[in-house]
């Protein structure tokens, strides 16, 4: 694809020729600062699959700079945090683990640590600048297609780097990637968000939507399903707006269309799916694939009409309802899951109840939960908030039950019922192995582990809340 092709309001580049070079540079000059053999990297991610996704691009300019990859920090030459903001929780978590370092590089000053990712809006920055000193290297989302140059001159002129850009108006392709697992893999179809939902700062550290050219997600699909991945999953902070920054405005459901009519045994995924964007012809789609999981995670996260309002969501109970409902009855076997925020700022008890009854209405077969968390930055985190968190956590420990007591219900009865499983991993029980289902269903099973990687059909024996148990056929 030529460079600086226009895209609608949107322009794709593709990494410059420098960047490689500045790879070909590290390599020179991480052979007089490694400590082993070959210089060694420890990549840490936090968060969602798109940080994941983005760990891989990390990864796959280091292999080219000449790194190998180490799962613990003791032997690493550069250790990078990829960092998550959604929550306070796994803030404080990188915190913690960034603190615990400076021991290390007391001891081994030549080790360069970075952080990266969606914890450095300006705030986090500041803060990490003045508390850590250790740290060299910090940059965010925008910049990963610049990596290499920002390590080049960490390493090249000793000083600490901080680059936050923002450009919101730029797709980089052609970035090198080195994928984490050989039968289950990431497809980015596109980055940033326009929804600015008021308790979520995804748009202001992802910036605007900006999607890629169809034609290139399809060569992406086309690779990984030549090289054997079984179980492809699209990723975007709203897949359903794909397309709308493109010249000839491709919806999503006809990308996911023309992805599934490519040859192969594999399964497709995507995530994550906006209810307001949400459409018919997505879910005649997914009904009449011959890839595509039946499975459909539409984050609701209240029930109620008032709190979905406060939260900007776009959307109504009734609205989401029509679509739950549409997609029950156009996709045989539906499995459907969701996101629940608790104790959102202004929620009361009775605004609970209805996210609730809402729960007892579709019956998920897992929900996702989580007690609200402000963040800086966001129209929430300014709102009143007069509930405890010690009655949000009773609220919490409510749904949960109701949810346990639903994901049991619905995991009973598939007993008996023959599924087509992805074997996965070993679960560290003697001789046994964990899969998923094409709902995302976890199953578990007796099997050799040469099976991992495969599909198996594999009948339903018992079922333990939301997690199944079978018997290969």
């Amino acid at each position: 694809m030529p460079e600086n092709t226009i895209l609608g309001n949107v322009t794709s580049d593709v990494i410059s020729d420098q960047q490689f070079e500045y790879m070909r540079l590290i390599s020179q000059i991480m052979q007089d600062r490694k400590r082993g053999d070959k210089p060694v990297a420890y990549i840490r991610t936090y968060g969602c699959q798109q940080n994941v996704a983005d760990s891989e691009r990390i990864k796959g300019m280091l292999e080219i700079a000449g790194f190998e990859f180490s799962e613990t920090v003791d032997d690493a030459d550069f250790i990078l945090f990829n960092t998550c903001a959604i929550r306070e929780h796994a803030e404080d978590r990188v915190f913690g683990n960034v603190g615990a370092l400076k021991s290390l590089k007391r001891k081994h000053p030549q080790i360069v640590i970075a952080l990266c990712g969606c914890m450095e809006q300006e705030h986090i920055a500041n803060k990490m600048y003045k508390s850590f000193p250790f740290v060299s290297l910090v940059f965010g989302t925008h910049s990963l297609h610049r990596f290499p140059q920002l390590l080049y001159h960490t390493l090249a002129d000793g000083k600490r780097v901080y680059e936050r850009d923002n450009d919101d108006k730029k797709v980089y392709e052609g970035i090198p990637v080195k994928r984490d697992g050989t039968f289950k893999g990431w497809l980015s179809i596109m980055y940033g968000c326009n929804n600015f939902c008021t308790y979520c700062i995804v748009p202001y550290v992802r910036g605007r939507e900006r999607s890629r050219e169809k034609s290139l997600i399809l060569d992406e699909a086309r690779q990984m399903i030549s090289a054997g991945y079984k179980d492809i999953t699209l990723l975007g902070q709203n897949v359903n707006s794909y397309g709308k920054t493109l010249a000839d405005k491709p919806t999503f459901a006809q990308l996911l269309h023309e992805i599934d009519s490519i040859d192969g045994d594999y399964w497709l995924r995507f995530m994550t799916s906006h209810p307001k964007d949400c459409s018919k012809e997505l879910i005649d789609t997914i009904a009449n694939g011959t890839h595509i999981s039946k499975h459909l995670h539409l984050p609701f996260q209240s029930g109620s009409d008032r709190i979905l309002k406060a939260m900007n969501r776009h959307y109504d109970r009734k609205k989401y309802l029509d679509i739950v409902n549409y997609a029950k009855e156009k996709i045989d076997g539906v499995s459907l899951t969701s996101d629940i925020i608790v104790g959102f700022p202004g929620e009361t008890y009775e605004d609970f109840k209805e996210t609730l009854s809402l729960i007892r209405e579709v019956e998920f077969t897992s929900l996702f939960t989580f007690i609200y968390s402000p963040r800086v930055g966001t129209p929430a985190a300014k709102m009143d908030d007069p509930i405890s968190a010690e009655e949000k956590s009773k609220w919490f420990r409510e749904l949960l039950d109701v949810q346990e007591e639903i994901a049991a219900k619905r995991c009973a009865s598939m007993v008996n019922n023959t599924e087509k499983v992805l074997i996965e991993s070993e679960t560290g029980k003697n001789g046994e192995l964990s899969g998923r289902t094409s709902g995302n269903i976890i199953v578990e099973l007796k099997g050799d582990k040469s099976l991992i990687g495969t599909f198996q059909n594999v009948k339903i024996t018992q079922a333990r809340n939301w997690i199944l148990k079978g018997e290969l056929v």
